[in-house]
């Protein structure tokens, strides 16, 4: 009986690891296919190729407009990140030692931007920033990043800091820490993946971002996905797909830092020991 359920459980495992297999190709694959249409040596999008070449990299390289789209993605995205990360850490310290009825409803709050339509997002931040002349300019811009990159932040670092063990605070304090001393020398090195995770997808929120771009940013704040959504609308070119395949490139560069940070962030919290915070 013992050798069935052992059968058993090796077939479900199988099954299992099948039907995650399946589930990830439907997804991943229609995306992957973007990558040989980057290759086309040709001047229109056609699969199969009748060769590989490096043609359109070359082009975007080459390209005024796609180097000043990078550039502005880059720059914006690095603006949002710095500007998002310390709100968003400070907000999740905050909401880490609420213990107060009302914490739902500011998470809830908080969190609004990522369960609501983005272009209804977008249309409030034009009839917003209208009036006050942040349309059109880099400073309306890279505020509406920041709003949106910020419940990502929250959500990443709270989840950091709902693991680390609460004794150590109250450690460094009856060692004679001040607050702003525990805050340094005890809660951010516990909570330092958490705040660089958070931190890259602040960056991945604001440099793939398009919808809210479309309604605030102005022609010098032109930005990659302004450009790619340009281009798909007055002529279809490989140009494209090369940009969309660096964005996947760049993504799954940014997603593998992010989970790499996350478990050395349960590896610390599960081994880790209280930090010095002598004199």
């Amino acid at each position: 009986m013992i050798a069935v359920r052992s059968r058993s459980g090796r077939l479900g495992r199988a099954t299992l690891i099948a039907f995650c297999a399946l589930v990830f190709a439907f997804l991943v694959l229609p995306i992957l296919a973007v990558v040989p249409l980057s290759l086309n040596p040709g001047g229109f999008l056609v699969f199969p190729e009748g060769g590989l070449s490096l043609r359109w990299y070359r082009t975007l390289a080459d390209s005024p407009q796609w180097t000043h789209a990078f550039g502005n993605s880059f720059k914006i995205a690095v603006a949002t990140t710095a500007i998002a990360t310390p709100l968003g850490t400070l907000a999740a310290i905050g909401l880490s030692h609420m213990r107060s009825r009302a914490k739902p409803v500011i998470v809830a709050l908080i969190s609004a931007p990522l369960v609501m339509p983005i272009v209804v997002v977008a249309v409030a931040f034009y009839f917003l920033f209208a009036p006050l002349g942040l349309v059109n300019g880099p400073v309306g811009l890279v505020i509406a990043h920041s709003a949106l990159a910020l419940p990502f932040v929250v959500i990443v670092v709270h989840a950091s800091l709902s693991g680390l063990d609460p004794d150590l605070l109250r450690a460094a304090a009856s060692l004679g820490a001040p607050p702003l001393t525990q805050l340094v020398r005890v809660l951010a090195p516990l909570a330092a993946p958490g705040i660089a995770a958070g931190a890259v997808f602040a960056f991945m929120t604001s440099f793939d971002e398009t919808t809210v771009a479309l309604f605030i940013a102005g022609p010098e704040q032109r930005t990659l996905p302004i450009q790619m959504f340009e281009g798909v609308r007055e002529q279809i070119s490989p140009a494209i797909a090369a940009a969309a395949t660096l964005l996947i490139v760049a993504s799954t560069l940014l997603l593998g830092t992010a989970e790499l940070l996350r478990r050395r962030g349960e590896r610390l919290r599960t081994g880790s020991a209280a930090p010095d915070v002598g004199a």
